[in-house]
């Protein structure tokens, strides 16, 4: 492997135990050597996204012990034997190239990596869901370094975008891109409902302002409104005022009742977009004929395609001087103070606590 001289010997991570459970921060040794494919990477900045929170909390069923973590930015310091990882069109990915990296790892040969979906492959092994092991213990972002297992998707980030801003690309942002990729072409006379204004919803009013869009952002929050209209939303509204037809309808809270009110808003020919929904919950009610005379299209998101995070970073790149992305990211927490992030992040004063290990 290529690395520079000066790469310490041993890491840090944060280990979660399980449900109920404290943080355990253990040192581990660095890799002597990677294997082909793999990428070693030490994490500048990561953030606590709501899907750490509802593992640790049992809403998320995930194997413990584990370190959790998959929103992160970091800088490549080794990069194992054989063919350079692909670099999505970015910087080369070597020592020294700032990096975020997917949610997921994906085999590339299976029949849904085939078929274009490497976000569902079969093999699929995700950071921050693991199964710590003393032969695999960096395999999260709450750690000062990560190993990237082969087939995972890379992106080179500018030097310009803060950490704060960039760590959310891996998940929110790209899941976020995914998202507005599958509700169609976006345009100067696209009138879009976005349903949930946390980090996801904010990102999703600052990505479809700036395809053209006029936004409707709806969230039970008055603040979080607010928020919306400075990320570019034309209109805010709670939760039941009447927002009329929209062309487009992004779910991006899971909420049931929010689903149903997307589905309901949509005008002819118009798209809802379901994101939000990762966890079991009541149903929604679908009308056939409404669907059918609508030509209506119904669409789940789940993850996404190595492309939508490159879009991620070019659009953060571009917009994160003129959106406040930086302001839903709070906090600086170390390494051993991660119980006090999670304790700030489920007060929800920010969207994200960053954790700098």
């Amino acid at each position: 492997m290529t690395a520079p001289a000066h790469v310490r010997r041993t890491a840090r991570c944060a280990r979660w135990e399980g449900v109920g459970e404290p943080f355990t921060v253990v040192e581990v040794p660095l890799p002597g050597s990677l294997a082909p494919g793999e990428v070693l990477v030490e994490v500048e900045l990561a953030t606590v996204c709501g899907s750490d929170l509802h593992t640790t909390t049992g809403g998320r069923p995930a194997p413990a012990p584990s370190v959790l973590g998959h929103e992160q930015v970091g800088r490549v310091l080794a990069v194992g034997p054989g063919d350079p990882p692909d670099h999505l069109g970015g910087a080369p990915v070597e020592p020294g190239t700032r990096v975020v990296w997917s949610v997921a790892a994906s085999c590339w040969s299976c029949a849904r990596c085939r078929a274009g979906m490497p976000q569902k492959c079969l093999q699929l092994r995700k950071y921050g869901h693991e199964r710590w092991t003393e032969e695999h213990p960096l395999r999260g972002g709450f750690a000062t370094h990560c190993v990237l297992m082969p087939g995972t998707a890379i992106a080179s980030v500018p030097e310009a975008i803060p950490a704060e801003v960039a760590a959310p690309a891996s998940c929110a942002t790209a899941t976020v891109a995914a998202a507005i990729e599958a509700a169609g072409p976006i345009g100067p006379d696209t009138r879009a409902l976005v349903s949930g204004a946390g980090m996801l919803g904010l990102t999703a009013v600052a990505m479809l302002d700036a395809a053209g869009a006029r936004v409707v952002a709806v969230d039970p929050d008055p603040l979080r409104r607010e928020q919306a209209a400075r990320f570019g939303a034309a209109e805010s509204s709670a939760p039941g005022s009447a927002i009329g037809e929209v062309d487009v309808a992004l779910e991006l809270s899971g909420a049931p009742r929010a689903v149903q009110s997307c589905v309901d808003s949509l005008t002819v020919g118009g798209t809802a977009v379901l994101a939000g929904s990762v966890s079991p919950g009541p149903g929604a009610r679908l009308d056939p004929e409404r669907l059918v005379r609508g030509l209506h299209r119904v669409v789940g998101v789940h993850n996404y395609h190595p492309r939508h995070l490159r879009a991620a970073v070019d659009f953060l790149a571009e917009h994160h001087r003129t959106r406040p992305f930086a302001e839903l990211v709070g906090g600086r927490h170390g390494l051993d103070d991660l119980e006090t992030a999670f304790s700030a992040a489920r007060l929800g004063t920010s969207p994200r606590q960053a954790l700098a290990p």
